[in-house]
């Protein structure tokens, strides 16, 4: 087996040394060429080119959230093939890891590559379902790129705080859950639109919700982790369905506090709920507009200002290692 692993040296929670245990551990089992991740956009770069050469069986991510988007996204460069790419496996060095986590795979980095190692000796993988959005054709967003995402986008609120979050990491700090926690109240205390909502979902064949503060799009449950603790924003929403979405018309104190309750109480069963919140479940094509720009973010990452985006759901897009 001929396999490439893409390691991002700016992982979190992983050192030099462990992750040179890690590459000789796989380097073991199948030939490998590892290479580290330049600047941003690298690991899509070499995923493709790892796609486009059709000499390439297996494609390991070595990062968090972050890392692992670049690589599916260049792996689905030229749209979803599953029988016909590389499989992804992924052995998570970030600060939370939802889609590897959401996979089941170990949060330990040297544990998920022994679990790897079982899965490729058993054949065991599975094709997972990715979201995809795209500028809306007839609005200043149409020209934006399409780009895939694993498990959770956002226009508004959530976003804004991802985006605050990366600036103090420009900084210098660390991202940990702390920092994350701080940033969300002062987005909360910022923000311009929270009492008022400014964004809207049309969708084929219904009526437009309207007058969303926040949209969260998951393609995957949990959507995120405190710590150890999973937190469920969409339960239903699945890996072998289409889209989830969770929206709240209302951010008053009130409000926050309530939903931000029903969040850390969570579970699979039961999520954020309410006459203030919308959930909207297997969702195939719908399209997120806003009357003013509004920060938008794809697992985890910060994307710019959108004022319009397509979302699909697109089933059994990539084979995964689990």
């Amino acid at each position: 087996m001929r396999a490439l692993l893409v390691v991002n040296p700016a992982a979190t929670t992983t050192s030099a040394r462990t992750r040179d245990v890690l590459i000789h551990a796989l380097a073991s089992e199948m030939k490998l060429e590892a290479i580290t991740t330049e600047y941003r956009g690298h690991g899509r770069d070499l995923a493709r080119r790892a796609a486009e050469s059709g000499e390439i069986d297996l494609v390991v991510a070595l990062g968090g959230d972050g890392t692992v988007n670049e690589v599916v996204n260049g792996l689905l460069h030229h749209g979803p093939e599953p029988e016909g790419l590389p499989r992804l496996a992924v052995v998570p060095g970030g600060s939370t890891n939802v889609f590897a986590r959401a996979l089941g795979i170990p949060n330990d980095a040297v544990e998920a590559t022994g679990a790897i190692l079982d899965a490729l000796r058993e054949k065991s993988e599975r094709t997972v379902g990715l979201g995809l959005a795209s500028g809306t054709p007839g609005t200043e967003d149409e020209s934006v790129p399409s780009r895939w995402f694993t498990f959770c986008a956002g226009v508004g609120f959530d976003a804004s705080v991802i985006g605050r979050v990366e600036q103090q990491r420009a900084r210098g700090k660390r991202s940990t859950h702390a920092l994350y926690v701080r940033q969300v109240m002062r987005q909360f205390l910022d923000d311009p639109h929270r009492r008022q909502g400014v964004i809207s979902l049309e969708r084929p064949g219904a009526d437009p919700i309207t007058d969303l503060a926040l949209s969260i799009v998951c393609n995957t449950s949990p959507w995120s982790f405190l710590g150890n603790r999973p937190l469920y924003a969409s339960p239903k929403a699945s890996f072998d369905t289409g889209l989830d979405v969770l929206g709240l018309t209302k951010l008053s104190t009130p409000a926050v506090a309530r939903y931000a309750t029903q969040l850390l109480m969570s579970s699979p069963e039961r999520g954020p709920h309410g006459k203030h919140a919308t959930t909207l479940h297997d969702l195939t094509d719908f399209t997120l507009n806003s009357k003013v720009p509004l920060p938008f973010q794809m697992d985890g990452d910060h994307l710019g200002l959108r004022t319009s985006v397509t979302f699909t759901g697109v089933r059994r897009a990539l084979r995964v290692i689990v």
